[in-house]
């Protein structure tokens, strides 16, 4: 899905590949790998790497790079999505840093225990990689299952938090 009222888009460079901010007037919208699935393709919006919300975006993650077990996201967000989505997503900014629960738990914390599979969809769907931590989450065995950015990165993500893989 392509955010809506969109104002500002600028590229990130991170340490596992450039990545894709966007913002609203309310926060920041979009934070994509470039080529990630679900990337929402061309922006309808300027470049502006200054605006404030990506601004605080591109600042928070220079400090998840330098201490991820540590790191502290409170940019605003306006992620768009349906209210399901929107619970799932509140439930996966619940998930501390250097660790990980399964895509039934995310379901249950969303108010939807039965609904693990939606989860799932919600999950792989979440517009705003990292700061939402997708990543974070594993199969009901502890496995390592789909990620949007590749199971690298997903792998890379947890490690740098220090949460077992």
């Amino acid at each position: 899905m392509i955010p809506k009222n969109l104002i500002a888009q600028a590229l990130i460079d991170t340490p596992l590949g450039p990545m894709r901010a966007a913002a609203t007037a309310k926060g920041l919208a979009g934070l994509w790998f470039e080529g990630q699935a679900h990337h929402p393709g061309t922006l309808d919006a300027s470049h502006d790497p200054r605006q404030r919300f990506i601004a605080q975006a591109r600042d928070q993650l220079l400090r998840y790079w330098e201490n991820a077990a540590s790191a502290h996201f409170d940019v605003a967000l306006d992620a768009q999505g349906t209210p399901f989505q929107q619970a799932v997503w509140r439930a996966l900014l619940e998930i501390p840093n250097g660790h990980t629960c399964s895509y039934g738990a995310v379901a249950a914390r969303a108010g939807s225990p039965r609904a693990v599979r939606a989860a799932g969809a919600a999950i792989g769907r979440n517009p705003l990689s990292i700061i939402v931590p997708c990543h974070r989450v594993l199969g009901q065995d502890g496995s390592l299952t789909g990620y949007a950015g590749g199971l690298d990165r997903k792998r890379a993500l947890l490690r740098m938090e220090g949460a077992p893989t």
